[in-house]
């Protein structure tokens, strides 16, 4: 008898060449089985007729740290049928902290952000602070560690020993492309690359580097696609909402202090500075995030500069800057071998309200710009190869049965299940809680705060799969 039974749903898994009706059988949280009308006894089915059924969604680059808005992100995610997600900042212990709170059940690795002037007192860090970052972010918990330079800018050369220095210590490293030197946009973009040296590495959002800020925005995405073409020991992924991620705080001499927010002002004809942020948020370029009361949501106009004002300016903050052009070539550009040259869809969302890969991510769907299964790969199986997730971003038999359900005319998830246990069901979210990806060196630390760790390799050479 099996534990759970989900039948009659369109059925897509790429790794195994899946794509229509089936059923779904589930035992002892493995897939137990998935055919056309699966007759055995479960202890409990469930009818999704007329909806689609994937492995699990994965974010690839999401932000739970209340830093960047809100505690809500676990939540916010869950309700839009993620089931495991990649944290790109921290901070760690924030988040390890409010799991207890706010988690949902799905799956979470976090990556410590490596920035000044938080987790380093300045753009240069010798490599003790280096190494003494790294050690203690795997240790706690951490899955590796992220270089915020978009936003906080380390020095070039200092930027590419720290890749190596965390490469050697077995972490994952990802990179918001950017230096002292470099922005974030596709200069900064190429720098990284050069900067990689050929050493595996995840970079962040390539569509923010495609935003038109050093030629015009679909030469940016040529450029970058021919780059990423020819380095492929980057992984990467790119999300779809024209809206971006930042914070609007401002330093005591008013200057903005995230340089994105500057970039972000700039390309709309404000000064980088409290005063353009006024502007912008007056003349509603720029948005606030702020407690909707379980969920972050954003504001603009009066409303927002309320909520800036009386933070004294420490609010996350958003701009509708990327074009769209961009975000769907990106989406659907392949190398040679049929593989995507970007390899995951993300949203860059969690705790920012912008966790959109179904309710706009299936659009690529309808208009043949991926196919369904593509979708699934993209959104699933290629994000968990990323994290060397072996058991996850498939329905082979013994894997993991993390599942999402949805509607693919509404563009709106169903229900969700981690492990075969309901995670979202009837529009409600019935875990709580969070399993933690991180390596071998925060398995007792993760498992001392009574969650449960799951272990992976960050050094395990990641292969493509061509697209189904």
């Amino acid at each position: 008898m099996y534990d759970l039974l989900l039948k009659n749903a369109w059925v897509v898994d790429p790794l195994n060449s899946v794509n229509g009706i089936a059923d779904v059988a589930v035992l002892d949280g493995k897939i137990a089985k998935v055919q056309r009308e699966i007759q055995d006894h479960a202890k409990e089915i469930i009818d999704f007729t007329g909806m689609v059924l994937q492995p699990g969604i994965i974010d690839s680059h999401v932000h739970l740290g209340i830093m960047w808005g809100s505690p809500f992100g676990p939540r916010m995610l869950a309700m839009n049928g993620v089931t495991t997600c990649l944290d790109m900042a921290g901070p760690l212990e924030d988040i390890l902290d409010n799991v207890p709170t706010y988690g949902v059940g799905i799956n979470i690795a976090i990556l410590q952000f490596a920035s000044p002037p938080f987790t380093f007192k300045n753009s240069a860090p010798t490599q003790q602070e280096m190494t003494d970052l790294i050690d203690k972010s795997l240790a706690d918990g951490a899955l590796g560690v992220k270089l915020l330079g978009g936003h906080y800018p380390l020095d070039p050369e200092v930027s590419a020993q720290l890749i190596r220095t965390a490469l050697e210590r077995k972490a994952y490293v990802a990179w918001h492309a950017g230096t002292t030197k470099n922005g974030s946009n596709i200069n900064g973009m190429i720098e990284a690359v050069k900067m990689a040296d050929g050493y595996p590495m995840h970079l962040a959002h390539i569509n923010a580097y495609c935003r038109g800020a050093i030629h015009d925005s679909m030469e940016e995405t040529r450029i970058a696609i021919d780059l990423l073409k020819a380095n492929p020991n980057i992984c990467c992924e790119s999300y779809i909402s024209p809206k971006n991620g930042t914070r609007l705080t401002c330093n005591p001499d008013g200057s903005v202090q995230s340089k994105v927010t500057g970039n972000c002002l700039r390309a709309f004809g404000f000064t980088e500075d409290a005063d353009g942020i006024r502007k912008a948020l007056l003349a509603g370029k720029a948005f606030a995030v702020y407690d909707a009361g379980g969920y972050s949501d954003l504001a603009t106009g009066e409303q927002a500069l309320k909520l800036w004002e009386e933070a004294g300016s420490d609010v996350g903050g958003s701009f509708n800057i990327n074009p769209p052009l961009p975000r769907i070539a990106l989406a659907q550009a392949k190398r040679d071998d049929g593989s995507f040259v970007v390899d995951a869809i993300s949203t860059d969302g969690g705790c920012i309200p912008r966790n959109v890969i179904l309710s706009q991510g299936l659009s690529l769907v309808k208009l043949d710009i991926l196919s369904l299964s593509e979708f699934a790969q993209k959104t699933s199986l290629n994000p968990a190869r990323m994290l060397r997730l072996e058991n996850k971003g498939h329905l082979s038999i013994n894997a993991d049965a993390d599942i999402t359900v949805y509607n693919l005319e509404t563009q709106t998830p169903v229900a969700s299940f981690i492990g075969g246990r309901k995670v979202l069901f009837n529009g409600e979210l019935v875990s709580k809680g969070a399993t933690v990806i991180c390596t071998e060196h925060g398995k007792n630390a993760i498992e001392a705060r009574g969650m449960k760790a799951i272990v992976v390799d960050p050094g395990k050479q990641i292969k493509r799969i061509p697209a189904s």
